[in-house]
């Protein structure tokens, strides 16, 4: 099975200087819990939205002929309207109309196994403005997934709830890049939601 992991600097998570370009993140953690017939590509690039999956979709995805494929983008679309108001912005209509188009170039193949993710966190405080403006990205992550008959992990949802029952226990390293527990947290939710799916693979 060829699955293709695909996002932003949380997925990427330091490939470019893995000789084995998993990088050290979530995408590493899965690998190590799969069977050794399991061909994962890391396909994050830091810094990324979904605006820049668009453009190399068809090289880092169609092209490649994936077995599923795993997204992981949404953090960026919100982060840049905090950090770079000036920037050409990707508001909530504008990310579900483009990725609603990456997935339906992928549901074509009714082979190809599909699966998103949540975006995660903006700052480790549930009512921290960033993780308010994320909502309506995490509900449109759900009613993609539900249109196109995706698995969807939940992975806002855990983050929030974890926040919430351990505030004393940090996640990320700058609210929002990975530390191993965080890294972890993703890996387990996404080997919970996809048991199932993958369980050939185990």
């Amino acid at each position: 099975m060829k699955m293709i992991f695909i996002g932003d600097s949380i997925t990427a998570s330091g490939k470019n200087a893995d000789p084995e370009r998993l990088g050290n993140g979530y995408v590493r953690m899965i690998k190590e819990e799969l069977s050794q017939n399991v061909n994962i590509l890391n396909k994050g690039v830091n810094g990324h939205r979904v605006t820049d999956l668009a453009i190399r979709w068809e090289r880092d995805v169609i092209n490649l002929e994936p077995d599923l494929v795993s997204i992981s983008i949404g953090i960026n679309d919100v982060w840049r309207q905090l950090d770079s108001p000036d920037l050409n912005q990707v508001d909530v209509e504008k990310f579900e109309q483009i990725y609603r188009d990456l997935l339906s170039q992928l549901t074509q193949n009714n082979s190809v196994k599909v699966v998103l993710m949540e975006p995660t966190i903006i700052e480790e405080n549930p009512e921290s403005k960033g993780n308010q403006m994320l909502i309506p990205y995490v509900e449109t992550v759900r009613k993609l997934a539900n249109e196109c008959g995706a698995w969807v992990v939940p992975t806002h949802d855990v983050f929030m709830e974890h926040l919430k029952s351990y505030p004393e226990m940090t996640l990320t390293t700058d609210g929002v890049h990975m530390n191993k527990k965080g890294n972890l947290l993703m890996a387990q939710t996404w080997l919970k939601e996809t048991k199932d799916l993958l369980a050939d693979y185990f």
